[in-house]
This record gives structure tokens, sequence and C-alpha cells, in this order.
């Protein structure tokens, strides 16, 4: 079944049949116990009334045993020999015996009373022994209950009465009960099936609508559609909220990545057409081929599709390392390589042991971009500051520049933003520097903010958690 309801119904209607099945037998076993423990009970009473009767010493012909189909009676001895019976029955089973005494010699055994003898005998008081069987009286046969009561007759004699009372009405009880769940039990099935069939539709209406929805947009390609969100806060409802917040998320992203296309075109159009105009030109004529241009237009073109390929890696969800890294001796390498830099850099490290766990690699651009940018805005002097903060270590980096704009200092963070648009490319670069600086300081666990230093200029903060102690070494 690929329906959800239809297995829902099923499955409903299954368990109601499992639990109406053993409900229906329990109350079939204890409706069928209590109906032969009274039946047991009435046969007790009939066999205590002859037991009191033989403690008496009435003779065995003349016991009152009572209506003889409501209660057929056997009485036998020590010997188990039968001495009396009820009138009329002719056969018995289920007390020990089935021999009843022949018509006429109901009363042998007479003679050994004693009728001078004063004493009388007694009835046992423990609890009788029970038993099952079948008796016929007067050529009708029957399933009877029977209670077996010992008395002893003034006589000394012990003497055991088996008296029964008739099934028939448990078995007419038990069997109307059985009927009437066998023929109800098909209509409360139904009921259930039908019952759960409309609640799961209903139910799953909802999840229809999100589903047809959800088509749509697929149909479409319009990720700006949005699922119905039901008015209810049961799971459905959370479901249709998380796949609004998906398909926003899906939005956004989708978006990015076409302002990242877009960009990165528009970006890498400028250093190709000038790369190619000045192969044009050298190559209808050598003596004007611009080779130092040329050579640079091509490290742009390098650079830029380095910077493109990291964000690609970082926008796949690229790992950073775990190696252990002293940021310290990293800034002092990375500054000690920056020979072509127009301002001298300042570095200040003021604690050591100042590591962190991560890719010795990236977090290397990192600091080189924040050198580049510091270098591109700096008029007199940057700065680099490395010491311990609450929660790690702290990188600050400052220029005397203009600084940025409160209202500017988000959108810096951003891909192929340049707040100095009036600056040449070759000056300003392609605007992707700080987005990686971001992305790279977020995927270490830490966060690059900028703000205001005390020269003026702008001041840029990369904190980065300490490594935990089981750190392991990995290079990235």
């Amino acid at each position: 079944m690929r329906s959800v309801r239809a297995r829902a119904a099923l499955g409903a209607t299954v368990v109601v049949a499992l639990a109406l099945g053993a409900a229906g037998l329990a109350v079939l076993l204890v409706l069928r116990a209590n109906l032969t423990d009274q039946a047991g009970l009435q046969a007790e009473v009939a066999a205590r009334e002859v037991a009191g009767q033989l403690a008496l010493g009435v003779p065995y012909a003349d016991l009152d045993t009572g209506d003889e189909e409501e209660h057929p009676v056997q009485v036998t001895d020590e010997d188990g020999r039968v001495v009396a019976v009820s009138k009329d029955l002719e056969a018995i089973s289920g007390t020990g015996t089935d021999r009843v005494a022949a018509p006429g010699t109901a009363g042998a055994g007479d003679d050994d009373h004693d009728d001078d003898d004063p004493g009388r005998g007694e009835v046992s008081t423990d609890e009788p022994d029970f038993a099952n069987g079948t008796a016929t009286v007067d050529g009708d046969r029957a399933d009877y209950r029977f209670a077996a009561v010992e008395a002893t007759d003034p006589a000394g004699r012990t003497l055991t009465v088996h008296a029964g009372a008739p099934l028939a009405a448990e078995r007419r009880a038990v069997d109307s009960v059985r009927s009437a769940m066998l023929a109800g039990l098909p209509v409360v099935l139904l009921v259930v099936a039908g019952v759960t069939w409309l609640v799961t539709r209903r139910a799953l209406r909802p999840v229809e609508g999100i589903r047809r929805e959800m088509a749509a947009i697929t149909a479409s390609e319009d990720l700006a559609r949005r699922v119905p969100e039901p008015g209810s806060r049961d799971e459905v409802a959370r479901l249709a909220r998380t796949t609004n917040e998906t398909l926003a998320a899906l939005e956004e992203s989708v978006g990015r990545q076409r302002r990242f296309v877009a960009d990165a075109s528009h970006e890498l159009r400028s250093p190709i057409a000038s790369l190619r105009t000045q192969l044009e030109v050298g190559a209808a004529h050598p003596e004007l081929l611009d080779v130092p241009g040329a050579v640079a237009d091509t490290v742009r073109l390098q650079a830029l599709a380095a910077d493109l390929l990291l964000l690609a890696r970082l926008d796949a969800g690229e790992r950073a390392g775990r190696t252990r890294v002293d940021l310290g001796a990293l800034v002092r390498e990375e500054v000690s390589q920056r020979v072509g830099d127009r301002i001298p850099v300042t570095v200040s490290v003021r604690d050591g042991g100042l590591e962190v766990a991560g890719s010795r690699g990236q977090l290397a651009r990192v600091l080189g971009n924040l050198l580049d940018n510091a270098e591109r805005h700096a008029v007199r002097s940057v700065s680099v500051t490395v010491g311990r903060s609450a929660d790690g270590v702290l990188v600050t980096v400052t220029d005397d520049g203009a600084g940025v704009p409160e209202a500017e200092r988000e959108r810096v963070f951003e891909r192929f933003v340049r707040l100095d648009e009036a600056r040449a490319r070759d000056d300003g670069g392609a605007g992707l520097g700080l987005a990686i600086a971001r992305d790279v300081a977020a995927r270490h666990g830490g966060r690059l903010t900028v703000g205001s230093a005390p020269e003026g200029g702008a001041r840029f903060d990369l904190s980065l958690p300490s490594p935990p102690r089981s750190s392991i070494a990995g290079e990235a």
C-alpha cells in the first residue's frame, strides 16, 4: 500500500482487532469461570444437603436428593462402591466411578444401620473437590459440575456424596456472548477503519498542500514562493515552517551564487580584456608590447582566480585544519616577507604561547588580506598587535587612513564590495579580501570585526579561540 491513509487505517484496524480479540477472549474466560464457580457452589450445596442426611442416619432408600435433573447424586463408600444414587440416574462420569445402583437396590446396605444407635455422624468441612462430567437422567444426557463432599454416618462409615449442577446455563451464556462479539466485531472494525481513514485524510490535507506547492516551486523554479502554513501548532505546522525556512535559505543561497557569478564575471572581464588588447597589439606591433603590463594583468588574474577558488572551497563547507599555529610567530613571518610594502609594518607581540588550532595557510591568508587592506588605505603607519584575550588570541591590525564609516562596517565584509569605488581596480582590489578573511575566521571558530583605530583609521580585530589540550596536529 502506497497510501499513508490506507496503511494507517489498516494498522489501526489490525490493532483494534487484536485488542478486541484479546479482550473478548478474556471476557469469555472470566464469564465461563464465574458461571462454572456458580454451578460448583450449587453442586456443593446439594451435596452437603445429602451428606447431612447421611450424617443423621437417614436410610439410603429414603434420601431426599431433590430434583434429579438439576442435581444428580451418587453416594460411594470407602471402597468406591456405589451405595445410593438419585432417582432415574442411568449413567454418570466425572465422579471417580461410572457405576450406578440398579433399580430397586438403592437401599442396599440399609441392614447395616443400627436403628437403636443414638449417635450421629458428621459432614466434612473441608473444601470439596470439583470436577466436570456428564450424567444421563431419564434418558437425557447433559454436562454437569460435580462437587464431592465427605460425610460420616452414625455407624462410622465414611461416605462420599457426588452431587452435580448443570452447566447448560453456563454454555448458553458463553455462546450468546461469543456470538454477540463475533457479530459486533466486523461493525466495530469497519467503524475504526472509516474513522481512521477520515481522520488521517484530514490530518494529511496540509501535507498534500505542501507537496503540491513544492511541486509547483520545482516546476517553476520560483524560489520566492512559500508553502502554506496551517494555523495549528502540530508537527505539520512545524514542517511547513521548516520548509519555508529552507526555501528562504535556498533562495538566499541561489541569489548569492548568482551575484557571485555575475560579480566574478565582471571582475574577470577587465584584466582579460586588457591582457588580450596588449597581446593583440604586441602581435601586430612587437615593439609596442607592454610586457610589464601583461605580467601585471596575469598576476591579477591569478590572484583573483585563487580568491574565487578559496571562496568556493569555503562555501562547500571545507573544514579548517587542526594544526597548532603560533600566531605571534606567524605574524612576524608574514610581515618579514612583505618587502615591497610602501609603508613599514610595526609588529608587537605582547605574550608568548599564542597558539590556535587551524590551517596555517588559511590563517596566513587572513593576515595577508588584512595587511593588504591596511597598506591600501594607510597614510603613514600600519601596525599589528598580537596578545591574549578572554577566550583565546586577539590579532589587531590598525592604520591611520580614513577609516570605515560606522554605517558601512558590516558591508565591507560582503563580496566584491569596495567603498573606494573612485579608485582604480588595480589599486582597490576586487573586494574579496575582507570577505575571505571573515569566512576563514568563522571556519576557525573565531570572528573578525572592524572599528576605529586610535590614529583615526580602521582597526580590524581577529579573535580566535585557544585550542583544546587534545587538539590533533594535522596539516591543512
